[in-house]
């Protein structure tokens, strides 16, 4: 079982910048990958960023440019420094952990979600 705890959430104005935070805790062999996603009310979720292990972050096109993520493989954690917010970036953003046991299956884990808003 892993467990993901997220912090960093809030309410900024429309331009300002948020850094989603992410740890990764319990029993499991290697992460796979981290990342994030987001949901907009009456929507599915959706990929904002995730990073695998010893890999290339991967973007939505909608966030390019403008959102980085990072581990810290040490603490197993995963970041999102999201600048120039805009109001279509209001949601809540998941936190995502693809992790191995045994090296031939995966599970994959969310955290429990954390609302932006982006209002002035």
């Amino acid at each position: 079982q892993v467990q993901l705890v997220e912090s960093g959430g809030g309410l900024v104005q429309p331009g300002g910048s948020l850094r989603l935070s992410c740890v990764a805790s319990g029993s499991f062999l290697r992460i796979i990958s981290l990342g994030w996603h987001r949901q907009f009310p009456g929507n599915q979720r959706e990929l904002v960023a995730t990073m695998p292990t010893g890999g290339r972050p991967n973007y939505a096109d909608s966030v390019k440019g403008r959102f980085t993520i990072s581990r810290d493989d040490a603490k197993n954690a995963v970041y999102l420094q999201m600048n120039s917010l805009k109001p279509g970036d209001a949601a809540v953003y998941y936190c995502n952990a693809v992790v191995t046991d045994d090296y031939r299956t995966s599970s994959n884990y969310w955290g429990q979600g954390t609302q932006v808003t982006v209002s002035s």
